[in-house]
């Protein structure tokens, strides 16, 4: 059975906090690639931001949902920390407004099954791989589908 060293791209392609989300859509773009890791000067995983990150950005601001019954008005939602994120998403110009620091990561030996399990569970569809503490490669959907093509 394959497990992620078998289809892990090593040469992983990552970005600073302090990346501007133009360079971070051109590296993208270029690499055919859904998304990167974010580490820091060290080289640590700190988050991981993907295209979807980037279309999100440029969506509609939100507004809160709101009730009105008897001329009291009730918020459905924590409308000034909700309108705060909204406006942070949309003027947003470097990865550290956007990225996603809650990473789910897999080791060098986590089965392929287990892999598509968690993109098609978790909606995630880039997954660094880690050894410990330290980014060895990264798995997207591209590597997991060519392991279905003989």
């Amino acid at each position: 059975m394959l497990n992620a060293s078998d289809i892990m791209t090593t040469e992983v392609i990552a970005v600073k906090k302090d990346t501007s989300l133009k360079d971070l859509a051109k590296i993208l773009y270029e690499n055919h690639i859904n998304g990167v890791p974010v580490v820091d000067d060290a080289g640590k995983l700190v988050g991981i931001i993907c295209e979807s990150d980037l279309i999100r950005k440029d969506r509609k601001l939100h507004i809160p949902t709101v009730v009105a019954l008897f001329d009291v008005v009730f918020y459905l939602e924590s409308p000034k920390k909700k309108i705060e994120k909204e406006l942070q998403r949309i003027n947003a110009t470097v990865v550290e407004d956007l990225y996603t620091t809650d990473v789910v990561t897999v080791d060098e030996k986590t089965p392929i099954d287990e892999i598509a399990t968690i993109m098609s569970q978790k909606k995630v569809y880039t997954i660094p791989v880690m050894d410990g503490e330290r980014l060895v490669g990264i798995i997207g959907k591209a590597d997991l589908i060519r392991t279905l093509v003989p």
